[in-house]
């Protein structure tokens, strides 16, 4: 019997596999409501949130619930390019052959925006990931990029992504212009004791569990030693399915979970 057989799942559920179950959290919720409301209102917005919340996870889920007809996502993972990368990066997800310089991209980006909302009626929706990493000079760039008509219109959404010094970049003095046009903010915090252990079973049940896996203190345990981030939760549970298996434990224990948290460090 292999550890899936044991625990009653048809897949690991903690891993990420071809079917991703999410878990509609109060967190999640949130920013689900924020982002409509960025859509509906258009502009800037910011998301930010410490290392394994979910904010990719979350923000993918909203976009691919997108009406195509009426929107196009355009999603870019930034890390650490340069401006002129980003423009280029910009031009091809428009599909737009990229230019050599800067100003030319600049034109053409701004044509295609205009063309999808004058003549198409759809919106651009710009998620720009690990927007963290986002050099002064793009910061700089995307309020004059995304400036039609003198300011009275915004013909597009866009939002940025990243961790929570994003937040200290934009309050830097030379950021200000940018700051004063985000409209939505949001920072994802950590899943509370409740929503820890929600989130664990509906993590399960999505997978057609109908038997308890974890017992009541190895749920507290992996909820205390994973400070109720998603990401570490996952990690946690995924290593007690492994050493409960090796164990050949029924129902996993808090001192199985133990074990896995103490070979998560060492990994």
């Amino acid at each position: 019997m292999n550890y899936t057989g044991r625990y009653g799942l048809e897949i690991n559920p903690f891993i990420k596999n071809g079917k991703d179950v999410l878990v509609e959290t109060n967190e999640y919720k949130e920013v689900k409501f924020r982002l409509n409301y960025l859509l509906q209102t258009k502009g800037f917005g910011v998301l930010t949130g410490g290392a394994g919340r979910g904010k990719t996870t979350s923000v993918r889920q909203w976009a691919n619930e997108l009406n195509p007809a009426a929107y196009k996502v355009v999603y870019i993972s930034l890390s650490t390019v340069t401006v002129i990368e980003f423009y280029r990066q910009m031009a091809l997800n428009l599909g737009i052959e990229p230019y050599y310089k800067k100003v030319d991209n600049f034109r053409a980006i701004q044509t295609i925006i205009e063309k999808y909302k004058r003549e198409k009626r759809i919106t651009p929706v710009f998620i720009f990931d690990e927007a963290n990493y986002m050099k002064s000079g793009i910061l700089n760039d995307l309020k004059i990029l995304f400036n039609f008509e003198m300011d009275s219109k915004d013909y597009a959404v866009v939002l940025l992504v990243g961790l929570p010094q994003l937040n200290n970049q934009l309050r830097l003095s030379s950021h200000e212009p940018l700051r004063q046009r985000i409209i939505m903010s949001h920072n994802l915090e950590n899943l509370n004791e409740e929503e820890a252990k929600r989130y664990i079973k509906e993590k399960l049940d999505g997978v057609g569990c109908h038997q308890e896996v974890f017992d009541n203190n190895a749920l507290t345990a992996i909820i205390n030693a994973s400070n109720g981030i998603p990401r570490m939760i996952n990690q946690i549970c995924n290593k007690s399915l492994l050493i409960g298996e090796q164990k050949q434990e029924m129902i996993i224990s808090m001192e199985t979970v133990m074990d896995a948290i103490n070979d998560n460090e060492l990994s």
